[in-house]
């Protein structure tokens, strides 16, 4: 038996996307909306939502149309932008957690619940990688723990999981939050995601999410959701709280050359998974 929908009203008013009447109750109970007297039952949120402008499309629809792609999610402030934008394109979005890189184990744990916090919140369906597969990728990127010569392993360490991931899924596409952050290298993203794209037989969706860095900020307060303070590995962390003792580990720019070579040497270190 299906259950009962409630239709969903914020503070000012105006009608959202409706709920499940176990939702609604769950709410009402935290305190975070109220019954209202109308019939059928309907519940006001205690707050207003900000509502995406809705782009401009043809004719025909959003360009992606009910495409499915499946997004490898960082953490859940990354999410924000880049769920809502994928949704713009007309992408049916799936999230894929899959983050062996995070230490410690509580970290992990912490940005995993956020992420679903919020997925809750957007409705979101998302692909729990089970485990914690940390020594994995402690394994693949000792001796070579240098920034950014770390983190194109670490790319590929998970970029590879989503590909297969949506190769077994039956996806359209593969994409990763990490391409919202002016923290990562764009460009190894693009080229290990490509790389496994024309490998596993399943397209990388490549878009610069930058532009959405700020508006990623605003929705994280609004959706209140945990914002860490490092990228996730022990390295980060270190680099983060202690910078000048690892200068030598930091290059302040990847030169071209690094950059090609890093991106080799990750497709490499993938054989020993």
């Amino acid at each position: 038996m299906t259950e009962a929908r409630v239709r969903v009203f914020d503070e000012r008013g105006r009608e959202l996307s409706p709920c499940s009447l176990t939702k609604a109750q769950r709410l009402v109970a935290g305190g975070r909306a109220r019954w209202r007297e109308d019939q059928p039952p309907a519940i006001e949120l205690m707050r207003a939502v900000e509502l995406p402008v809705r782009p401009a499309t043809s004719e025909e629809g959003p360009k992606y149309a009910g495409q499915r792609v499946l997004l490898h999610i960082c953490c859940g402030p990354c999410a924000t932008y880049t769920v809502g934008r994928l949704r713009e394109l007309g992408f049916q979005v799936t999230g894929f957690w899959y983050n062996p890189n995070i230490h410690p184990w509580q970290e992990h744990e912490r940005r995993r619940e956020s992420l679903a916090g919020f997925a809750e919140q957007v409705e979101l369906p998302v692909l729990w990688q089970p485990g914690y597969e940390m020594p994995t990728f402690l394994r693949l990127v000792a001796g070579r723990e240098r920034f950014r010569r770390r983190c194109a392993i670490c790319y590929a360490l998970r970029l590879q999981a989503a590909a297969d991931q949506a190769r077994a899924g039956g996806f359209d596409a593969f994409t990763t939050t990490l391409l919202i952050s002016p923290y990562q290298e764009q460009e190894l993203i693009r080229r290990i995601g490509e790389h496994l794209a024309e490998r596993e037989g399943v397209r990388f969706y490549f878009e610069d999410f930058r532009r959405g860095w700020a508006e990623r900020g605003r929705l994280t307060r609004l959706y209140n959701l945990y914002r860490q303070q490092y990228c996730g590995c022990i390295y980060s962390e270190w680099e983060r709280y202690q910078g000048e003792a690892c200068e030598t580990y930091a290059p302040a720019r990847l030169e071209a050359a690094d950059l090609h070579a890093y991106f080799e040497e990750a497709l490499e270190m993938l054989e020993h998974l």
